[in-house]
C-alpha cells in the first residue's frame, strides 16, 4: 500500500489499484489505461519490448514464416509431409537450447548491459539468415535448413531475453505477473493475427522466397529494442568472474529445481505437450493437396489462420478478464479436457462429415482453428505464470528459460512424434488415408494428461511457490560484478555508517537483489544492518556479534572459516 507523500519511483515501488470506469467506451478506455498503468509501473521501453518482440517478431514474424515455410517445404523443396514435420522440430532446437542463451543473458553482460547487446545481436543474426534464404535460389535442403534455424535462433534469442526482462518484473511487481503475461499474449495474438491475414496474399504475389525478405523487417526492429530499453548501465564489469558466476547460477538452478515444488509442475509440463502429438504438417498437406479435401489456395491458408488466430487472442482476454483468479490446477484441468475434445472437431472434418451438415469447408476449418487456438493458450497461459513464479531473483532469465526449454522439449517430442505416426501410418504428399487414425490417437493422447494433474500445485497467481531456504549461519564474503569484495569481517563497534559504490553494484544470485547502493548503517548500539537501496531482502542472513540482524541473497556470499 503506497504511503502518503511517497513520490511514484521511475518502475512505480508500488502499485496502483487498477480500477477502470464504467460505459460505452470501456473498450478504447480500458487497453489504454492498462497499458499507460503498465508503462508507468514497469517503464515504456519494457512494454515496447514486449511488443515488438511477442507482436512484431513473434507474432506478425513467426506468422509469416510459418505459411512460407510450409510452401517452401512444400513446393520449392518438395518434401513429404512426416520429413517436413521433421525438418520443423529441427529449425525449433534453438528453442530447446534457451537456458544457454538465459545463462550467458544473467551472467555475461557486454558494454556494461546484460539484455540490450543479446537484442541487437539477435535481430543481426534475424537479418543475415533471411536475406540469405531470401536472395538465393535453388538452395539445398541443408542449407536452408541451417538458415531457417539461425533464424529461429535469433527468434529465441530475443524471446529469452524478454522473458528475462518479464520474470524480473513479475518478482518485483508480483501483483502484475498476470498482467504482463497477458500483455504478452494479446500482443502475440494481435501480431499472428495480422501476420496470417497477410501471409496468404504475400505467399501468393512473392511466393515463400519473397516473404522471408519480409521477414527482415521484424528482425530490423529486434535491433531497435536493443538500443532503446532502459537498462541501467554496470560499471567496472569483472569478466575473471564469468566463469564463476556460470557455476553458481547452474548451482543456483540445480538447488531450485530439485524441490518438489519446482520439479513436479515442470514434469506435468513436459508431459502434458509431449503427449498432443502435433499433426499439422499432415493437415496442412491434406488441406492443399487432397483430392478428396478442401483445396485451399495460398489466401485462403492465409485468411483462415488470420482468423483462427483470434481465437489465440480470445483465449487471452478470456485469462485475463474472467479465468487467471482461478487456481491452476483447476485451471488446468478444464482447459486440458477442452483442449483434447476440441480436437475431435478436426475428426468430423478430415471424415467431411462436415458436408453431411451443410457447413462448407472453409467456415467449418475457421471454427476449428479458432477453438484449437482459444484453446490452447488457455492452457498455456496459467503455465506460463507458473513458471514466473518458480523462478528465483537473481537468475530470472536462465531459469524461465530453462523451464521453457522443457516446454520446447515437449513441442519437439510432439512434433517428432507426430512425424514418426505420420511415417508409420503412410501418410505422403498424395495419400491420406489414415490421416483420420493420426487424428484420433492425437486426441486420446490429449486427454491423458489429466491423470497428471496431482503434479500440479493448488496455489493461484498470487501464491508465492518458490521455496525457502536455510540461512547462512557465519560471517559471509559478497561478490559482485564489480572486482571488489566487500567482507564482513571482525567490524567495530563504533562504526556509523558503511556505504559502498552505489552506482556499480549488481548483485547476481538467489534473491530479490536490486542494483544501488549497497551499506552497512548501524541500527542501534551493536546491530548491523546489510542493505540493498534501503531494503533488506533475499535467503541467506548476515550475523554480528553472532545476532542475525539483514538478510542477503544466500548465492551471493561464501562463508569465511
Amino acid at each position: 500500500m503506497q504511503e502518503e507523500g511517497n513520490q511514484e519511483e521511475p518502475y512505480g515501488e508500488s502499485v496502483e489499484e487498477y480500477k477502470p470506469k464504467r460505459g460505452f467506451w470501456d473498450c478504447f478506455c480500458i487497453p489504454i489505461q492498462w497499458f499507460s498503468m503498465l508503462s508507468r509501473e514497469m517503464h515504456w521501453s519494457f512494454v515496447f519490448g514486449v511488443v515488438v518482440i511477442y507482436g512484431i517478431s513473434q507474432g506478425l514474424g513467426v506468422a509469416l514464416a510459418e505459411v512460407g515455410t510450409k510452401y517452401y517445404m512444400k513446393d520449392v523443396q518438395k518434401v513429404q509431409p512426416s520429413e517436413a514435420q521433421i525438418y520443423k522440430g529441427i529449425t525449433s532446437i534453438p528453442w530447446v537450447v534457451k537456458p544457454i542463451w538465459g545463462l550467458l543473458t544473467d551472467v555475461l553482460p557486454f558494454f556494461g548491459y546484460r539484455r540490450r547487446p543479446y537484442f541487437i545481436f539477435a535481430g543481426i543474426i534475424g537479418v543475415v539468415s533471411m536475406l540469405l534464404l531470401s536472395l538465393h535460389e535453388n538452395l539445398h535442403l541443408v542449407l536452408a535448413l541451417l538458415s531457417l534455424t539461425a533464424g529461429s535462433a535469433g527468434v529465441a534469442i530475443a524471446d529469452v531475453t524478454i522473458d528475462a526482462c518479464v520474470a524480473q518484473n513479475s518478482i518485483s511487481h508480483p501483483s502484475l505477473a498476470a498482467d504482463m503475461q497477458s500483455l504478452c499474449a494479446a500482443s502475440s495474438s494481435i501480431g499472428s493475427l495480422f501476420g496470417f491475414f497477410i501471409s496468404g496474399v504475400f505467399v501468393h504475389l512473392i511466393g515463400p522466397m519473397g516473404v522471408f525478405g519480409l521477414m527482415t523487417i521484424p528482425a530490423g526492429l529486434v535491433v531497435s529494442v536493443g538500443f532503446l530499453l532502459y537498462e541501467p548501465r554496470m560499471h567496472h564489469t569483472s569478466y575473471r568472474q564469468v566463469k564463476q558466476n556460470f557455476v553458481d547460477a547452474s548451482k543456483a538452478m540445480w538447488t531450485t529445481l530439485k524441490s518438489e515444488d519446482v520439479w513436479r509442475p515442470c514434469l506435468y509440463m513436459y508431459l502434458s505437450i509431449t503427449l498432443s502429438l502435433d499433426v499439422r504438417e499432415g493437415m496442412f498437406y491434406w488441406y492443399t493437396e487432397s483430392k478428396g479435401g478442401p483445396s485451399f489456395s495460398q489466401e485462403s491458408v492465409g485468411f483462415i489462420f488470420s482468423i483462427s488466430s483470434m481465437g489465440s487472442l480470445l483465449g487471452a482476454i478470456l485469462y485475463q478478464y474472467a479465468l487467471k483468479e482461478y487456481a491452476f490446477r483447476n485451471l488446468l484441468f478444464w482447459t486440458q479436457l477442452i483442449y483434447g475434445l476440441s480436437g475431435m472437431l478436426d475428426l468430423v472434418l478430415v471424415l467431411r462429415w462436415n458436408l453431411k451438415f451443410g457447413i462448407a469447408d472453409y467456415v467449418f476449418v475457421v471454427i476449428v482453428e479458432s477453438i484449437a487456438q482459444m484453446t490452447n493458450r488457455l492452457k498455456w497461459m496459467p503455465m506460463l505464470v507458473l513458471s514466473s513464479k518458480l523462478c528465483p531473483s537473481g537468475i530470472e532469465g536462465t531459469f524461465f528459460a530453462l523451464l521453457m526449454s522443457i516446454d520446447n522439449v515437449g513441442l519437439l517430442s510432439a512434433a517428432w512424434g507426430g512425424g514418426f505416426v505420420l511415417h508409420i501410418l503412410r501418410i505422403t504428399r498424395t495419400r491420406f488415408d489414415n490421416i483420420w487414425l493420426a487424428i484420433l490417437i492425437r486426441n486420446i493422447l490429449r486427454i491423458t494428461p489429466l491423470w497428471l494433474l496431482f503434479l500440479v500445485p493448488r496455489a493461484d497467481h498470487n501464491s508465492s511457490i518458490l521455496p525457502t531456504t536455510e540461512t547462512v549461519d557465519s560471517e559471509v564474503v559478497i561478490e559482485t560484478s564489480d572486482s571488489k569484495n566487500v567482507e564482513l569481517v571482525s567490524l567495530v563497534h563504533s562504526v556509523d555508517a558503511i556505504l559502498f559504490e552505489k552506482e556499480s553494484l549488481d548483485v547476481v544470485g538467489i534473491g530479490v537483489a536490486k542494483r544501488g547502493g549497497l551499506g552497512l548503517l548501524e541500527n542501534g548500539d551493536t546491530n548491523l544492518e546489510l542493505t540493498l537501496d534501503g531494503v533488506s531482502t533475499g535467503l541467506g542472513a548476515v550475523r554480528f556479534n553472532n545476532n542475525p540482524v539483514a538478510a542477503i541473497p544466500q548465492q551471493n556470499v561464501n562463508v569465511l572459516h
